[in-house]
């Protein structure tokens, strides 16, 4: 059973941005991330190197793409759900300041 089912986070749109950037990701690497994910939604609460606090309540998904590259989903906790507020392919050692401040908004906007 899983103990934190993944949701999508929902623009005012309609529109699910992760959702939206993992189906522009080729199948091997929408089948890592997915798996990834899967592993959050029955072992919750889990560790690195899979999982890692960032900032108070924001928590990222690791994955190892393809050709060496990177993924972090970002996401928060609301209502037994792991909500997936946003998504990208590294390119940097740090997780960039902006991509934090824009999961971090999002993140506003579920929990009070």
């Amino acid at each position: 059973m899983k103990r934190l089912p993944a949701a999508f986070y929902k623009l005012p749109s309609g529109r699910e941005p992760v959702r939206d950037w993992l189906k522009e990701l080729d199948v091997a690497d929408r089948k890592v991330i997915g798996e990834d994910i899967k592993d959050v939604e029955f072992s919750w609460p889990i560790g690195m190197p899979l999982c890692r606090p960032l900032t108070s309540g924001l928590w990222e998904v690791r994955s190892q793409l393809t050709q060496g590259r990177i993924a972090r989903i970002l996401f928060c906790t609301t209502g037994g759900l792991m909500v997936l507020l946003h998504a990208f392919v590294k390119k940097t050692q740090k997780v960039p300041d902006a991509d934090i401040a824009l999961a971090r908004k999002r993140m506003k906007e579920l929990v009070p």
